[in-house]
């Protein structure tokens, strides 16, 4: 067991998914735990080591997250992250504060021979996402790294060993060898992990829990709530029933296809004019996603009443979770997912979210081992509040038309070229700002498409997608030819961070 202290940082939950995905068994526990604990981690069964998370606070604060220092009494490896070797380098008897400079993205760091770094000496490209630094180290600790504005962005003492840099993200190219290095090596941890593990405990513990009650299931169309319907129906069989609401707010031809998918088990409940009506002069886009939410469950609970349903299915995974910061009060809300944040504090019944410690490739594997389609488990995510999230500002009949417009010839044009590898998403955006243009041989006013692709692998941290600049030619082309009120179409290439992957 590894123990992942939370501080309230966006990637904490991904560095135990990269534990997972290394074969240890991995848990996430605020540090109000170990804070207040007066020997921490005393009752935790197989302890072999504590890693303490990055997270959005300063340590120097009066009120910052903190543990209690007997942490570092345990006898066990500890590895500090970020926020982590921050706080690491203040509790042992180090400076902390602000550096030269801060550093947000890919940096070149250049770190020393070590039992951590074994096998990535050198100049490697890794990410850093900091204000404060460790300015002078604790006691007997000795630097093995730093970057062009950080000097000490690694140290170590004895099994004590902490980074300035987030391992646990794609962009740190050697980062998973790092965390290797460190279970195997330094903690010499135990493999015991793995999917389907996780997949037979929540078939028995859903089982368990609904006994004889029915239960109803939002489902979407999309892998997450696909998963999580087809795990709850294998637990309890004609209990479940499935439930589709049409917002209105989906692509072209997306309602079709799904009725077409799940014709068998699928209630179709048609509210486009409830939600565009909830949703008229809306603007702020944490508005959008609670009204969407709260109407949600209110659909639900109707048709929950007509069959005397206590449960609700949900395919909230954690990224979800973790954007809406539902951990801990040390979190920020990034933004408030429909089915996280944007739930009403009453309902009528209770969740079953079989997902929400998982992360969306997690849920691809799993979705596998249920046999669920090929074309499903390879579809692009889309946002359970639909194009809502995808129209900046108001959203209107005529608006989600144009973006559904949009949104369907850069799918078509899209097939016809070869991509890159790994793209998570590509999509459309429509953008209510007006701009001077030339049609004809007159003056046009009128509004523009952004077009935004990404590649990932748990939708935690993304890289713009290198699209093929045909393919974006041809896409504008179309787009401001046969899209009404459209004269302007620009790329987004923006990563995640600092950008999250919808523009709302």
């Amino acid at each position: 067991m590894i123990i992942v202290i939370d501080f309230g940082g966006q990637t904490c939950h991904l560095i135990a998914r990269r534990i997972r995905e290394l074969g240890v068994k991995s848990e996430v526990v605020s540090y109000k735990i170990c804070n207040s604990a007066k020997r921490p981690f005393s009752s935790v069964k197989d302890l072999e080591g504590v890693i303490l998370s990055g997270g959005p606070s300063f340590v120097n604060l009066p009120d910052s997250p903190t543990v209690n220092k007997k942490i570092f009494e345990l006898g066990i490896p500890v590895l500090g992250i970020c926020y982590g070797m921050q706080l690491m380098g203040k509790l042992l008897g180090g400076k902390v504060g602000k550096g030269k400079a801060k550093e947000f993205g890919v940096v070149t760091g250049n770190l020393n021979q070590s039992i951590l770094f074994d096998g990535v000496t050198g100049k490697q490209p890794v990410l850093m996402s900091h204000g404060d630094q460790v300015l002078k180290l604790p006691k007997g600790f000795k630097n093995i790294g730093g970057s062009k504005d950080v000097a000490n962005a690694a140290m170590f003492k004895d099994n004590f060993y902490a980074v300035q840099f987030h391992p646990e993200v794609v962009h740190t190219k050697n980062g998973m060898k790092i965390l290797h290095n460190w279970l195997f090596k330094i903690v010499k941890a135990k493999k015991s992990w793995n999917h389907f593990n996780y997949l037979n405990n929540q078939l028995q513990l859903i089982k368990k829990q609904v006994g004889q009650d029915k239960v109803i299931c939002g489902l979407s169309g999309g892998i997450d709530s696909a998963t999580a319907s087809a795990i709850v129906g294998r637990s309890v069989g004609k209990q479940l029933r499935n439930i589709y609401v049409d917002t209105g707010l989906m692509r072209a031809g997306e309602t079709e296809q799904i009725k077409k998918a799940f014709s068998k088990s699928l209630i179709v409940i048609k509210a486009e004019t409830q939600f565009l009506t909830a949703l008229k002069g809306v603007i702020d886009p944490e508005k959008k996603r609670k009204i969407i939410g709260e109407l949600f469950i209110r659909i639900f609970e109707k048709e929950a009443k007509k069959w005397r349903a206590k449960w609700l299915v949900q395919g909230t995974i954690y990224p979800d979770v973790i954007e809406s910061a539902k951990l801990h009060d040390a979190a920020e809300t990034i933004k408030s997912h429909h089915n996280v944040g944007g739930l009403p504090e009453k309902m009528d019944f209770k969740l079953i979210e079989p997902l929400r410690e998982l992360y969306k490739d997690e849920v691809r594997q799993i979705a596998k081992k249920l046999n669920l389609p090929k074309t499903l488990i390879a579809r692009q995510p889309f946002p359970g509040p639909g194009l809502a999230v995808r129209i900046r500002g108001e959203i209107t009949r005529q608006r989600l038309e144009r973006l559904r417009q949009a949104e369907a010839i850069l799918q078509e044009e899209a097939k016809k070229f070869k991509l890159p590898e790994g793209i998570w998403v590509t999509e459309a955006i429509y953008v209510p700002l007006s701009t001077t243009g030339v049609k004809g041989d007159g003056r046009s006013w009128d509004e523009m498409i952004a077009i935004r692709s990404l590649t990932s692998v748990d939708a935690m941290t993304a890289d713009w997608t290198r699209l093929p600049y045909d393919l974006l030619a041809e896409v504008s082309t179309r787009i401001v030819n046969e899209v009404p009120g459209i004269n302007r179409v620009v790329y987004d290439i923006t990563t995640k961070p600092p950008a999250t992957m919808e523009w709302e």
